[in-house]
């Protein structure tokens, strides 16, 4: 198959997932704001096409951590010293990305979600009545999970699959990844040299799936190939296409959205009888 990108550039709903280790200095775990820059500029770059922009992002704990000068000792309750950092760094994170879009005159608003917030028709209805707003108003918003509530039982997880509940519940039509990875691999290209680089995925099957061996070669963030082809699953059922690109340079946003061949590319497959919550469910059982 010819791999033709260029419908990406009608695109109108874009979710954009970038994870911990794409935001930080890798050598003190602080903010690097020249990248933060970057991505808030080709994020409001797309808003001001007139497209609907979501941004997922993490970090929030980790700079709650590094505010209150805490290294994970192993000493505390875990889940304790998680949701306190995170209400620490979770203010901290969205002042800076309010100070830096501000510069670019784009408003920004945040959103915290749960389990609760999926499972819940309410719950689920309100947050898109929300999301549907706050296009309406030219917001971008910004999504993490609640962690400072979240426990094993209601929260999502991680977040390349809260990316892609994010894009099914908005009805995104694209939904792109930015990790530390190229895009999908016949096996981990770290550990064998003779992987082979995937393109284009049209169907996205049992054999594929068993290629997520859940590897991530960074110790920041929570997200491994299997994640990310969960979330190719929500997606992609969903009624989106998903590209898992490489965030090394963030003006790659600008690139895939100009149709250029950057990532993998999964293409969507609508199934009417996908269920969130069932996939949900089944994940987070896998993860034990």
């Amino acid at each position: 198959m010819k791999n033709d990108r260029s419908a990406i550039r009608d695109k109108q709903r874009i979710v954009v997932k970038i994870g911990s280790s794409s935001l930080q200095h890798a050598q003190t775990g602080d903010l690097d704001y020249i990248r933060l820059d970057v991505l808030v500029r080709e994020l409001c770059n797309l808003r001001n096409q007139g497209k609907d922009v979501v941004l997922v992002t993490s970090g929030a704990i980790a700079q709650g951590r590094k505010a209150v000068h805490l290294k994970p000792d192993g000493k505390e309750n875990p889940i304790a010293v998680k949701q306190a950092c995170a209400a620490i760094g979770q203010a901290r994170l969205m002042m800076t990305y309010q100070k830096i879009f501000a510069e670019y005159n784009q408003v920004a608003a945040q959103i915290l979600m749960t389990r609760h917030t999926v499972d819940d028709e309410m719950n689920r209805t309100n947050a898109q009545n929300t999301f549907e707003e706050l296009f309406r108003m030219g917001v971008i918003p910004i999504v993490n999970e609640n962690d400072t509530v979240a426990t094993h039982e209601i929260e999502i997880g991680d977040n390349d699959t809260l990316s892609a509940v994010v894009a099914s519940m908005i009805r995104a039509d694209l939904l792109i990844l930015l990790s530390d990875i190229d895009g999908l691999y016949t096996d981990d290209p770290r550990a064998n040299p003779e992987a082979v680089f995937v393109e284009t995925v049209e169907h996205l099957d049992d054999s594929l799936m068993r290629m997520g061996k859940g590897s991530t070669g960074s110790n920041v963030g929570t997200g491994g190939m299997y994640t990310k082809l969960g979330a190719a699953r929500i997606a992609t059922s969903s009624g989106a296409d998903m590209i898992i690109a490489n965030s090394s340079d963030i003006r790659i946003l600008h690139r895939i959205m100009d149709g250029r061949n950057f990532g993998t590319l999964f293409v969507a497959n609508r199934d009417e009888s996908f269920s969130l919550s069932a996939f949900l469910n089944a994940m987070h059982e896998q993860k034990g």
